[in-house]
């Protein structure tokens, strides 16, 4: 259910990857969708809350690419809750993130509900300071498993991705996510088995 408030304001964020399960921002409600232009890719690097200085993690960033979309949660802010979720997220995702901001046209998943929404996404480009860019699929998998923040572990921000596009989002694909989940999920039980340190996740 909605809470009542003024509507002559409002402003939806789009949430692709944290965001997703861990907006930690008041909102008045909330749709699973897509944005069309964009795939998703693990090429950000993170040393704050998934990894650290000296092993950064890995974390998601849109890339343009016309033949794909990318599926997260859309979330409505209305009245005095924008300027508080914005101030929240330029610290979360600009500042320690080294995220920008676009618009992009956003399109609920369920059938019925009003057509495109302008939502506000943040994303990080290559010019910023944490971008790492492109790697293969295992070689992505290998570094999520040995990273971790102050937020936790980076094996659980790409499992709980993951969860979120099996659950919601059954019938779309995400080919690259997909991937570094089934990388991860066959090294992992060999570490588990060695007593490596990040058994404690097994």
């Amino acid at each position: 259910m909605e809470k009542p408030t003024n509507r002559r304001q409002s402003l939806w964020i789009f949430g692709y990857g944290s965001l997703i399960w861990k907006p930690d921002f008041e909102f008045t409600s909330s749709k699973v969708g897509f944005v069309t232009g964009y795939s998703r890719k693990f090429w950000q690097g993170d040393t704050f809350h998934r990894g650290s200085p000296q092993m950064p993690g890995r974390v998601v960033t849109l890339q343009e690419d016309y033949t794909e979309c990318t599926w997260g949660v859309a979330y409505e802010v209305c009245g005095d809750q924008i300027e508080s979720t914005l101030q929240y997220l330029n610290v979360r995702e600009a500042v320690l993130g080294g995220y920008t901001t676009k618009l992009v046209k956003f399109y609920p998943q369920e059938e019925g509900e009003e057509g495109e929404i302008l939502a506000l996404v943040y994303i990080a480009t290559p010019q910023n300071p944490g971008y790492l860019g492109p790697a293969t699929e295992e070689d992505i998998a290998a570094q999520i498993i040995v990273s971790s923040g102050c937020a936790g572990h980076n094996i659980e921000y790409l499992l709980r991705l993951a969860d979120f596009m099996h659950n919601y989002c059954p019938d779309a694909e995400d080919k690259h996510l997909f991937t570094i989940e089934e990388s991860l999920l066959t090294i992992l039980p060999c570490l588990c088995s060695a007593n490596d340190p990040v058994s404690v996740l097994c």
